[in-house]
């Protein structure tokens, strides 16, 4: 009889870590007194109810996942689609966030860093410029070559805007930071928080080189476009100061070797 109670102890205790073995089935049969087989086929009959508990509760999981995964795509969908139609009321810069989007990926596959990684940084590269949804007209039909001081002073703003949008987005995680802090600079010299050196996150520091040649390589009311060539110059030139040398070089060598992307 102790023999036997000490067994049952020992499979309740597994089955009570999660180990749900048929082994006390083995206590259901004949050759056990009447109160361990009341027991056994107690525990057997919980453990079944157990089990259909959790397989439903895994499916719910499962199902909320996916249900998750379309919602975080649907989100997504709906403010490119936002930052997109944003590009549109500006001539000079339609399509600046896909080539950004696209230039930004590029860099960040030779780059070698992982598959999340240049996810994020393709995605605020998309989204990198959504601030300027509250600009006032003045700002997008501004056609002097030089801008106001009221015009720069609202166009400082965009990346903090860009961050306000955007920060209830938690699946968007780091492609929030990356948006913000493009305009950032090296030296401690650009905006909006002053960020200098490693304290730009990496993600940002593409973001502003492809930004830069994009718009360098763009017909803008300031400037006219310049050749790819010249536009590899110019971005060394501010190498060092405003944009990260190494991934300059970097992204040189990949549009040397694979060209530009496509206006549309």
């Amino acid at each position: 009889m102790i023999d036997e109670v000490d067994k049952l102890i020992k499979i309740l205790e597994d089955i009570s870590l999660g180990d749900y073995s048929n082994d006390i089935m083995t206590f259901t049969t004949g050759g056990h007194s009447k109160r361990i087989q009341r027991i056994a086929e107690a525990v057997g009959m919980m453990m079944v109810k157990v089990e259909t508990r959790e397989f439903a509760l895994k499916l719910m999981v499962e199902q909320l996942q996916k249900l998750n995964e379309t919602i975080k795509e649907n989100t997504l969908q709906t403010v490119g689609s936002i930052a997109k139609a944003l590009g549109a009321r500006d001539k000079y810069t339609e399509g600046h966030a896909e080539r950004v989007a696209a230039y930004s990926k590029r860099l960040a596959l030779r780059l070698n860093l992982s598959t999340k990684e240049t996810h994020d940084i393709q995605v605020s590269g998309v989204l990198h410029d959504i601030g300027k949804i509250g600009f006032s007209d003045q700002v997008f039909e501004n056609s002097d070559t030089k801008v106001s001081h009221e015009i720069f002073a609202e166009i400082r703003q965009h990346p903090i805007r860009t961050r306000q949008i955007l920060q209830g987005l938690e699946f968007l995680g780091p492609a929030i930071d990356y948006a913000a802090a493009h305009h950032e600079k090296i030296d401690g010299t650009g905006y909006p928080d002053g960020l200098a050196g490693d304290q730009i996150p990496l993600g940002a520091k593409i973001l502003a080189v492809a930004d830069c040649f994009d718009a360098i390589t763009t017909t803008r009311s300031y400037q006219a476009a310049r050749s790819t060539e010249k536009a590899l110059e110019l971005l060394k030139e501010i190498s060092g100061n405003h944009l990260d040398p190494f991934l300059v070089k970097t992204f040189s060598e990949e549009i040397r070797e694979n060209g530009m992307e496509t206006k549309t």
